[in-house]
């Protein structure tokens, strides 16, 4: 069974990255993380449910490492974290329902294609109808990001 790991930003709701594979465990957490930071710089905060990934003793050793602060909404509870389960709803729709998928690539090409159109073509109704990319031009970017995987 395919698992994801999808990482938006909170305040325009831009997808930073999709993580596709077999498991993701928290190291593979914190490489994506990192590999976000390099161009995006540290978040201040980041959300996220507490599945065993993002529980781990290395996801908090990365984040005091970095200054970054854990935010788990309360066990049970995921409209705690709403924007990111709408975005997984919406992915898991119109990617993972969709396509019979060959191999682990090409589910990753086809998630960041479609990562591309979520951020430059669609707009959103929470964003006054801009795109993620849109809004994030006319506002100065966030520092908290959203986290989730899904099974």
């Amino acid at each position: 069974m395919t698992t994801t790991l999808n990482i938006i930003d909170d305040f325009n709701r831009e997808s930073l990255g999709i993580e596709i594979d077999l498991s993701l465990p928290a190291e593979r957490v914190t490489r994506a993380l990192d590999q976000i930071a390099k161009w995006r710089g540290y978040p201040r905060c980041v959300r996220l449910d507490n599945g065993p990934e993002f529980v781990s003793h290395s996801l908090h050793e990365w984040a005091t490492r970095h200054d970054v602060k854990l935010a788990f909404i309360k066990p049970g509870t995921p409209t705690q974290n709403a924007y990111i389960e709408r975005f997984n709803r919406t992915f898991r729709h119109d990617v993972l329902n969709m396509f019979a998928f060959s191999n682990l690539d090409e589910v990753q090409r086809i998630s960041t294609l479609w990562m591309y159109d979520y951020n430059s073509d669609r707009p959103h109704q929470s964003l006054g109808g801009t795109t993620p990319w849109a809004y994030l031009k006319q506002h100065q970017r966030s520092q908290s990001l959203l986290l989730n995987g899904t099974a």
